[in-house]
């Protein structure tokens, strides 16, 4: 990390070149078949390990060359969703190629719960200010594909990533209901309590 901040490197170039990563693990899923799944998976695993390493320097190669900016974080957040996006949809493409219906189905649904996730949370904060509720992040999102693919387990990995994302999603959304409104019970008892002021004449 020390090296890349002497190198004076953006921070979103790391970002991008890490979504450049991803993309490339989401081929080697796309291209896996019967007769090379496991090894195809593999080298899929470790093509998402090594964007890791860049999905976690870019953050502190910011810090130490002072490049720490609101758009930095915004782009960061955007190249994310990407990659998921193209990890699943490397899947995707697997599972349509070897003719595995129920599975093409399963993966959309864990990639709608992936952007989900981010997207309650998102909005959730530009009304509450904090919705860190749930449990399937990115982070853990990304473990699981890695545990899956090295492990030769993706089916029961989507299982997971599925069922937890939609448990955070739900939860996201029970929580910013309760949050706005005692927020609106509060501004109403507020009002009702206002001195009223008339004019007379």
């Amino acid at each position: 990390m020390h090296g890349l901040a002497l190198t004076r490197i953006s921070p979103n170039v790391l970002t991008f070149l890490g979504l450049l990563i991803n993309i490339g693990a989401g081929v080697l899923f796309g291209l896996a078949g019967p007769d090379n799944q496991a090894r195809m998976f593999r080298w899929a695993a470790a093509t998402i390990i090594g964007a890791g390493i860049f999905d976690m320097v870019d953050g502190r190669v910011a810090r130490a060359t002072g490049q720490v900016t609101q758009f930095g974080a915004f782009f960061d957040s955007v190249l994310d969703r990407y990659s998921d996006v193209a990890l699943f949809f490397g899947l995707l493409v697997y599972y349509a190629r070897a003719g595995r219906f129920f599975y093409i189905v399963l993966v959309a649904v864990v990639m709608t719960g992936s952007v989900m996730v981010s997207y309650t949370r998102a909005r959730a904060e530009s009304l509450i200010g904090a919705c860190k509720v749930g449990f399937m992040e990115r982070p853990e999102r990304i473990v699981l594909v890695i545990i899956g693919a090295l492990f030769n387990r993706m089916a029961p990995v989507l299982w997971v990533i599925a069922v937890l994302s939609t448990i955070t999603v739900v939860h996201r959304i029970v929580y910013t209901y309760q949050q706005t409104r005692a927020r609106d019970e509060e501004q109403l008892r507020r009002e009702a309590h206002a001195p009223v002021f008339s004019s007379q004449l």
